[in-house]
């Protein structure tokens, strides 16, 4: 049997959680920002910040979107997490990869 393998130099993007936000939540519900802001009780810019990869989604902010729309805290704090390891194996790649696996010898 033949495997096929496909291989490509391209990555896909880190997608930080407020396009997330943006893109799958806020647009196909419409949704605007200020009216999410309202919805949770905080002030517009913390969403509009979460938005533009300004700042990050903390415990906070999750549990207040996991209420809003039905999802856990885990949900928005995992996408935070996999953003913030991508982001610093992305910036620090050529120094982990100095790194050796340890061995007892």
């Amino acid at each position: 049997m033949l495997e096929s393998k496909i291989t490509t130099n391209k990555t896909l993007p880190n997608i930080h959680p407020g396009e997330v936000l943006k893109f799958e939540f806020l647009e196909p519900l419409n949704i605007s920002f200020q009216n999410l802001a309202t919805e949770i009780n905080i002030p517009e810019n913390r969403i509009s910040d979460l938005l533009t990869g300004n700042t990050p989604v903390d415990a906070d902010m999750a549990i207040r979107l996991s209420k809003f729309f039905g999802t856990s805290p885990e949900f928005w704090l995992n996408l935070q997490n996999l953003y913030d390891l991508e982001e610093e194996e992305t910036l620090k790649r050529v120094e982990f990869d100095a790194i050796k696996l340890y061995s007892h010898a």
